[in-house]
């Protein structure tokens, strides 16, 4: 799973936080690894230079094996909250898309049976 960091201007993009976002995502969709080619995270300040509250937003876009990409976004205090919130809402839509194709060729159907 190959991970690609993107910030803003707003947001410095250290060796320290691109390491500790692909360990992050690396760690949370680690269940997800055989499906999962690339994931690309946008991290951005939607404030720019003002401050404010939950103006951090963070988007990953995954790329799955012959599939279309997916993305989910989301805005916190913080760009670590952000990263995580983003994270959890990607889980939730690939357990979703995963499982349906999980279950829709793993189930045995009434036809089959005899």
């Amino acid at each position: 799973m190959q991970i690609q960091l993107n910030t803003d201007s707003s947001i410095q993009g250290s060796d320290s936080m691109n390491e500790w976002a692909s360990r992050e995502i690396t760690d949370r969709l680690s269940r997800f690894r055989d499906h999962i080619t690339r994931v690309e995270v946008h991290l951005t300040d939607v404030n720019g230079a003002r401050s404010g509250e939950m103006d951090k937003r963070c988007m990953l876009e995954v790329r799955l094996a012959g599939r279309q990409p997916m993305a989910v976004t989301h805005v916190a205090d913080r760009v670590a909250d952000a990263l995580v919130g983003a994270c959890t809402k990607l889980q939730n839509a690939l357990d979703t898309t995963l499982g349906k194709d999980r279950d829709a060729h793993r189930r045995d159907t009434i036809r089959g049976a005899n």
